[in-house]
This record gives structure tokens, sequence and C-alpha cells, in this order.
């Protein structure tokens, strides 16, 4: 459970009657981005004010009334969802910081340069998201703002989203570790065993995610895996 100096509380007014919670704020961050969660682990006090200064808990009246049930985490999420509630500075900026790096994350590991073919580098995102001077909302799902992002940097960054394909080729001595990781990292459009016990597939992966692609099967081969990007 959140403390009650790092709890915020949030707000829900409905049929002229007033609700709040004490809640962390990461999970108003992940349950606005769809995630599920146990909001109960997330709460200072389990349960629902009239007025959480004053201490003063809402009756189960008014909370059958408002909700139709009394049930706190039920509650909880739908006073997050539908209420309101106000962070400090310090959280908004933990809040846009943590949406940033998501959303850079997300397009280093699938976008590429058009022209190259390959990944751009985390920190040329970084910077022309910078430059574009591109607002990061602190509540919005990082699904809708990408879009915005993209649009705003793609005059300073030639930028693509999409997947390539590659044709992989695994030595015997290391094709039946590396099959479980290939699957894990890519989708499998085409594989075939060997007569020497090689591994062949061909592979589709999001285009910034070469890099890590590579120097894993690099890895676990010692080096010896055979690779060609698909034009």
């Amino acid at each position: 459970m959140v403390s009650l100096d790092e709890a915020i509380i949030a707000r829900y007014d409905k049929k002229g009657k007033h609700f709040e919670i004490l809640v962390d704020p990461k999970a108003v961050e992940m349950i606005l981005e769809g995630k599920k969660i146990d909001i109960m682990q997330y709460l200072a006090i389990d349960l629902v004010f009239k007025d959480a200064k004053k201490g003063e808990k809402a009756s189960e009246e008014a909370l059958n009334e408002v909700f139709g049930t009394t049930d706190v985490a039920e509650i909880a999420i739908k006073i997050i969802k539908e209420g309101d509630f106000q962070l400090t500075t310090k959280q908004r900026k933990e809040m846009q910081e943590r949406k940033r790096k998501a959303i850079v994350d997300y397009i280093a590991k699938s976008a590429m340069d058009p022209r190259t073919k390959l990944p751009h580098p985390r920190d040329r995102i970084e910077r022309a998201i910078e430059e574009a001077g591109v607002h990061i909302d602190a509540f919005k799902p990082v699904e809708e703002q990408l879009k915005k992002v993209i649009d705003a940097i793609r005059p300073i960054l030639p930028i693509s989203i999409e997947n390539v394909k590659i044709e992989v080729k695994i030595p015997a001595q290391y094709a039946g570790r590396a099959y479980g990781e290939i699957i894990n990292m890519a989708k499998m459009l085409k594989e075939e065993w060997l007569a020497d016990g090689s591994f062949k597939c061909v592979v589709e992966i999001p285009a910034g995610m070469q890099t890590q692609f590579y120097d894993k099967l690099n890895a676990l081969t010692k080096g010896e895996v055979v690779t060609r990007l698909l034009r």
C-alpha cells in the first residue's frame, strides 16, 4: 500500500454526493492506460471517504445509491476513471517522464529510417521529440499519443513504422535453444530443420528491433548465426 504522504486524493461527484479515495498516482496512470491491477494494493487506506482529509467515511447508503455497490475496489476504479484528481508538480513530471520513455521505447523498437532500413538510436529520437516541442500528456495512453509524436518528429527525423523480414540460419549445436528465443522475439513465417541438424527460418520483427534481435542470436550462437535481411 502507498503511504499517506505519497498518495493523492481522487474525487468523484454525483447525485449531489461527494466521494474520495487516497491512491498511489502510479495506479491512476496504469488504470488510465487500460492496465488491470489490484487497486487495493495501491490505496493508502482501503476506504471510500466523504472527506478524506477529515477522515469522514462515506456511508454505505450513499455508496449503494451512487455506485450500486459497497465494494471498495470497484468504486475506486470508477472514481479514477471518471473522477478528478490533482498531482503535485513532481508527480506530474514523473508521470510525463515515464510516458515519454515509453513512447521513445516504442518508436525505437518499432520504427526505422526508411532510407537505411535501420532503427534510430534512442538518443536521436529523444532529441527529435525535444526539438519538435511535443507535449507529452501524463494521463493519455501511449497508443493515443504515438501518431501525434511521430507526425511531429517526422520532419526532423525520417521515420517509418514497419516490420522487416529476416532469414536466419542457426548451426545445429545451438538450434534447440535458439529456436525458443526466436519464437519469443519474432513472428515465425517459415521454418525448416535441415539434414545436418541446423535450423533455418524466415521471421518478421518490428524494424527497430533488428539490433536487439541480431545481438541476441549472436550471443546464443557465439557469432555463428547467419542472417539476411529480405528486401
